[in-house]
């Protein structure tokens, strides 16, 4: 009886001082625990720009003890994490997939396991063409949980960049968010009739590749050739780049315009709303780019 009543002192003493959940603190009572299981934020990083981060995912960022993050975070988001977190790079782009999405969620069930805080970093929103409800499953399946913190889509980011509604009454009534590439380099297979709809705002992530397969196949379904289409090349960053196009035309004036990075198109009337002289603040005070004849600058 008097072992039993030093031991419950001890655990006591343990939790009034607040010691460690851990192994090595608890060696010393006799009692023999696993590691709590740590915690996973699967965060949305915004379209670019560190000030369009939510209070939240900056919180989290300057806290994780661990950030495995894509190619499309910003240097400049990163420059806000913990400066002692492990930093796990693990960016894809097309048709080069570095590290496969099966590793990357390994990767996450494993930082779960070690009992560290994690932040698995994605660019715009998790839950948007970004494949975190397949790291949620993954890591549900081996028994952790997760906690999605949403972030800023890049079709809200680059609309607000540039001064376009997605929706205006008399223009269009809906938006239609797809991506314009498919897994593991498969062709698209998507609703075309109902996608060539005039009265809907048509959002494109990831279709510089396709576009011209995009723009072909909306054509055959009677979309116009004279629809607008405003190209946003890095948006909401002090490197973004606009272009205006058609329809017809699009594919051409994407070659021409030679983007490095991510590029957005936004397809409808909507684009007729564009003002050539429209700032985004972020771009205010960048270097002027000069731009060729037939493509609108995206700042003064």
């Amino acid at each position: 009886m008097q072992e039993a009543s030093d031991t419950a002192s001890c655990i006591a003493c343990a939790q009034d001082t607040k010691t460690p959940y851990s192994e090595t603190s608890t060696a010393a009572i006799g009692v023999h625990t696993m590691k709590m299981p740590g915690r996973v934020y699967l965060v949305g990083a915004g379209p670019g720009d560190p000030d369009l981060l939510t209070v939240k995912a900056t919180r989290l960022i300057s806290e994780a003890e661990v950030i495995v993050y894509d190619r499309l975070v910003s240097k400049e988001i990163m420059a806000l994490a913990n400066p002692h977190a492990h930093r796990i790079a693990v960016g894809k782009e097309s048709k080069r997939h570095p590290v496969p999405q099966d590793a990357i969620n390994d990767i996450l069930v494993k930082q779960a396991k070690s009992g560290r805080m994690t932040v698995r970093l994605k660019g715009g929103d998790p839950f948007i063409f970004g494949r975190g409800s397949e790291e949620a499953i993954a890591l549900r399946a081996a028994g952790f949980t997760c906690e999605v913190v949403p972030g800023i889509t890049a079709a809200q980011g680059c609309a607000a960049s540039s001064g376009v509604p997605l929706t205006h009454r008399g223009l269009a009534s809906g938006v239609r968010l797809i991506t314009g590439h498919c897994r593991q380099d498969e062709p698209l297979d998507l609703d075309w009739s109902g996608l060539a709809d005039p009265n809907t705002t048509l959002v494109v992530y990831m279709g510089v590749a396709n576009i011209s397969e995009i723009s072909s196949r909306l054509l055959a379904e009677g979309l116009g050739a004279s629809t607008p289409i405003l190209a946003i090349n890095n948006g909401t960053t002090p490197s973004e780049r606009r272009i205006i196009s058609t329809l017809d035309r699009v594919a051409e004036d994407a070659v021409r315009a030679e983007f490095k990075g991510p590029v957005l198109f936004i397809i409808g009337q909507v684009v007729t709303l564009y003002q050539t002289d429209h700032v985004c603040p972020i771009l205010r005070d960048a270097i002027a780019y000069t731009p060729p004849t037939w493509e609108l600058p995206a700042y003064a």
